[in-house]
């Protein structure tokens, strides 16, 4: 069983990591501009993205759970005939983006403020960029249905090369055309297509076989359709609540005003300090995408011991991994600060929050577990109801409470709390929602 989990999440790990190494060669060639605007513009219009596609991850998360389970029981015609829905929603929602990018910008830019040259430059790399929508989503589905497949080796392939090609052509763009951030746009247009071009190579190199199960009308089944729909809105409500809590934490970190510290100091200080999170997470979840695959099998096979064999080890693993970053966090947390900024007044007060990063990675890691247990499972209902427990049952109203008399401590107070009672409730509502889908 170790094996299995070590097999499919080492090769997510690697793709996670690649994504924040794109972005800091992104942030690198804007730093050498003439102006700072190219890094507010690059930073405003990644931000808006990250918006939109979050939205999306349901055809991922969903596509990977339904094709784990058919797999388990040797279902090959279901396997393709989830491929081919979670395509044509992604298709439709790409195709959706480009023909709606005007209200979308709209709607962005008047969410989402920035200085008159940045917003300008923004407004430029969005309007080049959302042209590779569809080929974003789609790779959403293809991701999706390979760990389905228990494949994460190719993924990681794709993530690679759409990563190395993206390097190139931002290079190719930036220093020798000197087409600034539209550059960066431009390149990962590119990018994203070839991306897409090297999944159908490998669907059509190793899975082709299986087109002589495809069948329109199985593939439009209203009742599969249905299933299909409702677990990715559940999914997709779950994620909007995420994004509603990391939208809140940055915006109150803007508007703090903590000890006299200025609101500017109290922002670059939690950003700082969420990275923290964010590595952690990048582990983590090559860990919670191995659980999807699995528990869809073993629910599909009807493998209930297998399943709960799974879930003890992957906690094990869970709760290693978070002792050792929480202890690499207490013992080297300041010099990390220190490696990371050479701001006197960040560093200082970085170092009165730290106390919180080094409890995040013990008291986390139990609800990105479950996470990836869940959509194995295909159990979007109790995974959506969790969510809206810990964000409007404890994140908000223990912020309302403890953030007028704590302060920056009472928004970090929040968020780990909030990370909390999403292990805990998820852990109560497993047997139902994971343990008796087993047939």
């Amino acid at each position: 069983m170790n094996k299995r989990i070590l097999d499919l999440a080492i090769p997510n790990i690697i793709s996670n990591i690649t994504i924040p190494l794109l972005g800091i060669v992104d942030l690198a060639l804007m730093g050498h501009m003439e102006s700072d605007t190219y890094i507010g513009a690059i930073a405003l219009g990644t931000l808006i993205f990250n918006f939109i596609y979050w939205g999306f991850g349901y055809l991922r998360m969903g596509t990977s759970g339904f094709t784990a389970q058919a797999r388990g029981r040797r279902d090959l015609p279901e396997t393709i005939n989830v491929f081919a829905r979670a395509m044509l929603v992604a298709l439709a929602g790409g195709i959706s983006l480009i023909l709606l990018q005007r209200p979308l910008e709209w709607i962005s830019f008047i969410i989402l403020k920035g200085e008159p040259e940045v917003e300008a430059l923004a407004l430029s790399y969005f309007r080049i960029r959302i042209w590779a929508a569809p080929a974003t989503l789609m790779q959403f589905a293809f991701m999706g249905w390979f760990i389905g497949m228990q494949n994460a080796r190719i993924p990681m392939t794709i993530a690679i090369v759409s990563n190395i090609v993206n390097i190139c052509f931002n290079f190719l763009f930036v220093l020798q055309w000197d087409m600034g951030s539209d550059g960066v746009a431009y390149g990962t247009v590119i990018a994203q297509y070839c991306g897409l071009a090297v999944a159908l190579a490998f669907f059509n190199r190793y899975f082709r076989k299986l087109m002589k199960h495809w069948k329109l009308k199985a593939i439009l089944q209203l009742s599969r359709l249905r299933e299909f729909m409702l677990v990715n809105s559940d999914i997709f409500i779950r994620t909007m609540c995420l994004v509603l809590v990391f939208s809140f934490f940055t915006a109150r970190s803007a508007s703090s005003d903590v000890q006299g510290t200025g609101d500017e100091t109290i922002l670059a200080v939690n950003s700082l300090l969420m990275q923290f999170f964010m590595f952690f997470s990048f582990l983590i979840d090559g860990f919670a995408h191995a659980s999807e695959a699995l528990t869809g099998r073993f629910i599909g096979s009807g493998d209930r011991s297998s399943l709960k064999k799974l879930v003890k080890i992957l906690f094990t693993w869970g709760a290693g991994i978070g002792l050792a970053f929480t202890l690499v966090y207490l013992l080297a947390g300041k010099a990390i600060i220190g490696l990371l900024t050479d701001l006197d007044a960040v560093r200082y007060n970085a170092a009165e929050y730290m106390f919180w990063v080094v409890l995040v990675p013990l008291i986390s890691f139990a609800a990105f577990l479950w996470d990836g247990i869940y959509i194995g499972a295909t159990a979007g209902k109790a995974m959506r109801n969790s969510m809206l427990i810990a964000t409007a049952a404890v994140f908000f109203p223990v912020y309302l409470l403890s953030g007028k008399y704590l302060g920056n401590h009472g928004l970090w107070f929040a968020f780990i709390l909030f990370m909390i009672a999403r292990g805990i409730a998820m852990t109560i509502m497993a047997p139902r929602a994971v343990y008796s889908r087993v047939a």
